[in-house]
């Protein structure tokens, strides 16, 4: 006897129907195959393909045509830099600790991205609520969209766009100086490769008064993410420049009025008799462990020491905040 008469019902074949040719009896909407319903309809700016979808994308990228408004300012730079170099491509962070964390500290992003069908939990509401509080757009994306855009990363369904940063001309740290009635306080960073010191050291040069912070182009850390967060907002008011050649760069400073002093484990002053600090100043910090090149410790005027017990060196952003700490005290401009 076959199972067919056991059962008293046909045995459906394949597509739905029964071997008799007759439609396969339906579950009510209460079975293991019931249709499950797609929730609300997503606003037009999150339906994949539609024209308001594409604006949106557009907006967050920055293209020609969007309309994404722009006030002309370079990075959050101060009255931005009229010779602003070209800026980075753009950078994801990716995951749902991540993302939250950025918004918090206020990394500058350009879109959103949010999983279809995401699993939503407190990381992921909190940063869709912190993204529409900025005026983020918020894009709903496919995953394999979200691969593409993080290069792979794991971004457990979200994803942050961070606005290229603007980098300013070295020559406009001295003239937002000139602007403020200022002597100049200026750092250069040479050899300093982790953005978190670059970011740290941002924050210092702006809690002591300084006019910015200067970087190589090549082989130097960025403004990225890591860096926005290190900064606790301070890129969002102190700039940060580019030099092709920082040796040349700082000669330029020299020929401008400035004195340069670099920051070395065998320099002949200690930084206590740093008196120089009253002058116009370019403070030239190293990596730590390699400190300063040779042809940067070559160009400074002097080479002052951090007296330390240990024989290991100071990070660089630890130098950098001794270094401002003395000369505002001796400037006087400690608080103000």
């Amino acid at each position: 006897m076959t199972g067919q008469e056991n059962s008293g019902r046909p045995r459906a074949g394949r597509g739905g129907v029964t071997k008799k040719g007759k439609p396969r009896p339906g579950t009510g909407g209460y079975g293991k195959r019931r249709l499950e319903g797609k929730g609300p309809t997503p606003p037009a700016h999150m339906r994949p393909g539609h024209p308001a979808q594409r604006r949106a994308e557009q907006a967050a990228q920055g293209k020609p045509g969007s309309r994404a408004g722009t006030d002309g300012r370079a990075g959050g730079q101060p009255g931005g830099a009229a010779r602003a170099r070209r800026p980075d491509g753009p950078e994801m962070v990716a995951g749902r600790n991540a993302v939250a964390e950025a918004l918090r500290a206020g990394v500058p992003g350009t879109a959103l991205y949010v999983a279809h069908r995401i699993d939503s939990d407190d990381r992921v509401r909190t940063a869709i609520k912190l993204a529409a509080g900025l005026g983020l757009p918020v894009l709903e994306t496919g995953r394999a969209e979200l691969d593409r855009l993080t290069q792979g990363a794991v971004h457990q369904g979200l994803a942050l766009r961070v606005r290229p940063y603007q980098y300013a001309h070295p020559d406009d740290l001295t003239t937002l100086a000139a602007d403020a009635a200022q002597l100049p306080l200026i750092v250069a960073l040479d050899g300093v490769t982790d953005p978190h010191n670059l970011g740290a050291v941002v924050r210092s040069t702006a809690a002591f008064g300084g006019h910015g912070v200067v970087v190589p182009g090549r082989r130097s850390a960025g403004v990225t993410a890591g860096a926005w967060k290190a900064s606790a907002g301070a890129l969002a008011t102190t700039p940060v420049a580019q030099a092709a050649n920082l040796a040349r760069t700082l000669a330029a400073y020299q020929e401008a009025g400035l004195f340069v002093v670099g920051l070395a484990a065998d320099g002949e002053t200690g930084i206590d008799g740093m008196e120089i600090a009253q002058s116009p100043l370019v403070l030239v910090i190293g990596s730590e462990g390699k400190g300063l090149s040779r042809l940067v410790a070559e160009q400074c005027d002097l080479l002052v020491r951090i007296p330390i017990r240990a024989t290991e060196s100071l990070n660089a952003s630890v130098a950098a905040g001794v270094a401002l700490y003395e000369t505002a005290r001796r400037r006087g401009t400690l608080g103000r």
